[in-house]
C-alpha cells in the first residue's frame, strides 16, 4: 500500500521499497494553462553544476542514463525513470519541478500529485492542490537526495519568477536563445521479469491484454501511441544586451565638403575613427573626452561623488548591494538557518507544530498561532527536581517563524527514528512530533548520585543551541568531557559519572580543576557535542 506523505515528510528509500530503478510520475493540471516538468541533478552544494544533468523536454536523458523523461503516461502528466545505483558520485540531489509556460498562478492548479512506484506497485504518493500555493510560477515538487543513503522528501515550494527564479536558485541562467525542440524520443521498452525471484528492478506493470479498471503504475513495454512532437517553446529571456550608444557625426549634405571640426586645417583628413567601443581621440589642444556614463573633468558638482552617472540616486545600487549578504535564505526545507544564529521553520510544510522556547520568536510571517505548552503538573515537579525543565510554546498555522537567542550558535539535527540526549539548556526548538522525557545518568560519588538529560526520540528536527562553534568526537573507552560543557551525545552511548571529589585536591599535581566529569563508552558510531564554554 503506498505511503501518503504531506509537504516536509522525509523517508529512506529503502523503507519504501528494495528496488533502485525506480518510476516517478508527476500529475499537475488547470484549465487553460501549460507546464514544463523538469528534473535537475544538482551536486552536493545544491547546484547545478553540470547542464547535462537538467533534465526537459529538450534534454531527455542524462549522460549515462540515469535519469529519463518518459513523457505522458498512465494518467501522469509527465514520468520519469531513476535508477539510483547508476547515478554518478558527484550528483547528490534530484529536483522534480514544474514550472508555468506562460501566464498563470499555481493557485489555479487542481488536485495533482508526485509518486513512486517500483516493481510495478506505487510505494508512495504527495498529493498537493493549489489551496497550498499563491502567486508562484514555479515549484519544486520533490526530491531525491543522499545523505548516507538515498531518501526522498515531499518539498511543495515554490518561486514568484518562474523559471528564471528557480535555474538561479540552483546556479544556472537562463539562455538567451534556445533551439527548437527535437523530436521526443519514444519510451524505453522494459518491464519486470516475469517470475520475480529478487527485488523488482524498474516498477511499470506490463500493459493489460484485455480492459480493465485504470492501474495505479504505468504500463511499459506495450507499445505506445506517438506522440506529437511539442510545439516549439518561445524563447523565455529575449531581453536585449545593453550597450554604450554610440554618438557618430552626422554626415554632410551630398554634394557639399564636411565642415572641418574646431582646431582641425580645411582639406587635412579627419582623424582615422577610434575602433569598436573605444573613445575617439579628442582634436589637438582639446581635453580628451571623459568615459560613457561619466563626467568630463571641470564639470564636477563640489561635493558630489565622482564616477556616479547622473540621475543615478546617491543610495540606491550601493543600498542594495549592501543589504544582498543578508537576504532571507530560502531552500525549500522547513527548517533553514538563516545564519549562525537565527533559524526560520516554515510551518506551511510537515503539518505538525513546533515547539520553541518561550521568548525565542524574534519575527514571523503569515497566519502564526502561538500559545503556552504546559507540561503539566507532573511535568512541572520532574523538570524542577531534575533541573530539565522547558518553558515552551506551540506555534501553529500557515506562516514562518523566525527564531533566536542571546545570539546563540544554532544547529538543526534531523532525526530519522534515533534518539539523542540534550541537556535542555541547549534545546531552542523542535518538531511536535519528536518524544522526548527526562533520562537519568547513572553515577556515585556526587550528591544524589545521578545527572539527568532530556532524551529526544522519533521521526523530526530539534534545534540545538550552543555557545560558540562545538565539537563532535566520536566515542572510545578513554572519552571524558566535564558535564558542564557537554550539550549533547548519540542515546546509545553509555554514560558514566567520573567524580574526582578528594581532600586537598588541589596539592595533587595534574589535577584538571573539575570535581565531576562524563566519561562515554559505546560502539562505532556513537558521538558526543562538546561546546568551547562552561555553563
Amino acid at each position: 500500500m503506498a505511503r501518503e506523505f504531506q509537504r516536509g515528510h522525509k523517508a529512506k528509500i529503502s523503507d519504501l521499497t528494495a528496488g533502485t530503478d525506480l518510476y516517478v510520475g508527476v500529475q499537475i493540471a488547470a484549465p487553460g494553462l501549460t507546464f514544463d516538468i523538469s528534473c535537475f541533478g544538482l551536486d552536493a552544494n545544491e547546484q547545478l553544476s553540470d547542464d547535462r544533468y537538467f533534465i526537459f523536454f529538450n534534454q531527455p536523458k542524462s549522460p549515462e542514463e540515469s535519469i529519463q523523461l518518459l513523457g505522458a503516461q498512465s494518467g501522469d502528466t509527465e514520468s520519469f525513470r531513476v535508477t539510483l545505483d547508476r547515478i554518478p558520485a558527484a550528483i547528490q540531489k534530484l529536483s522534480f519541478t514544474a514550472t508555468l509556460d506562460g501566464a498563470g498562478q499555481m493557485s489555479q492548479i487542481g488536485p495533482g500529485y508526485i509518486r513512486i512506484v517500483a516493481g510495478g506497485e506505487e510505494v508512495v504518493r504527495y498529493a498537493f492542490s493549489g489551496s497550498e500555493f499563491t502567486t508562484e510560477r514555479a515549484v519544486m515538487l520533490g526530491d531525491f537526495y543522499l545523505k548516507d543513503v538515498w531518501r526522498f522528501a515531499a518539498v511543495g515550494q515554490g518561486f514568484d519568477g518562474g523559471l528564471d527564479a528557480l535555474l538561479k536558485n540552483f546556479g544556472g541562467e537562463v539562455a538567451e536563445e534556445e533551439a527548437p525542440p527535437a523530436p521526443a524520443a519514444a519510451a524505453p521498452g522494459f518491464a519486470p521479469p516475469a517470475q520475480a525471484t529478487a527485488p523488482p528492478a524498474f516498477g511499470a506493470p506490463a500493459a493489460p491484454s484485455a480492459p480493465q479498471a485504470p492501474q495505479p503504475a504505468p504500463s511499459f513495454g506495450a507499445p505506445s501511441a506517438p506522440t506529437p512532437p511539442p510545439a516549439p517553446q518561445q524563447p523565455v529571456h529575449t531581453a536585449p544586451t545593453i550597450a554604450a550608444p554610440l554618438a557618430p557625426q552626422a554626415p554632410s549634405p551630398y554634394g557639399q565638403p564636411q565642415q572641418p571640426q574646431f582646431g582641425q586645417v580645411p582639406g587635412q583628413a579627419a582623424p582615422p575613427a577610434a575602433p569598436f567601443g573605444q573613445q575617439a581621440p579628442a582634436p589637438y589642444g582639446q581635453p580628451a573626452p571623459a568615459p560613457y556614463g561619466q563626467q568630463p573633468p571641470g564639470s564636477m558638482t563640489p561635493g558630489a561623488p565622482q564616477g556616479v552617472p547622473q540621475g543615478v540616486p546617491a543610495t540606491g545600487a550601493g543600498l542594495q548591494a549592501a543589504l544582498q549578504p543578508y537576504k532571507e535564505t530560502a531552500t525549500g526545507q522547513r527548517w533553514t538557518p538563516q545564519n549562525q544564529q537565527l533559524m526560520r521553520v516554515d510551518l506551511t510544510m510537515g503539518g505538525a507544530g513546533v515547539l520553541a522556547r518561550q521568548g525565542s520568536m524574534v519575527m514571523y510571517q503569515g497566519k502564526v498561532d502561538f500559545g503556552y505548552k504546559s507540561a503539566g503538573f507532573v511535568g512541572r515537579a520532574v523538570g524542577n527536581a531534575t533541573g530539565q525543565e522547558m518553558q515552551l510554546m506551540r506555534c501553529t498555522g500557515r506562516g514562518q517563524v523566525f527564531l533566536a537567542e542571546e545570539g546563540s550558535h544554532l544547529h538543526p539535527v534531523e532525526l530519522q527514528g534515533d534518539g539523542i540526549c540534550i541537556s535542555a539548556e541547549n534545546v531552542l526548538a523542535f518538531d511536535e512530533s519528536l518524544q522526548y522525557e527526562v533520562r537519568r545518568v547513572e553515577g556515585h560519588g556526587i550528591p544524589g548520585g545521578a545527572l539527568f538529560t532530556m532524551l529526544f526520540q522519533g521521526t523530526g528536527t530539534v534545534v540545538v543551541k550552543t555557545h560558540g562553534t562545538p565539537v563532535v568526537l566520536p566515542v572510545t573507552p578513554t572519552t571524558f568531557a566535564d558535564c558542564n560543557a557537554v550539550v549533547a551525545w548519540s542515546a546509545a552511548s553509555q554514560v558514566i559519572v567520573s567524580s574526582q571529589v578528594r581532600l586537598r585536591r588541589n596539592a595533587y599535581p595534574g589535577h584538571s580543576g573539575e570535581t565531576v566529569n562524563l566519561q562515554f563508552r559505546g560502539a562505532p558510531g556513537n558521538f558526543i557535542v562538546v561546546q568551547p564554554y562552561e555553563v
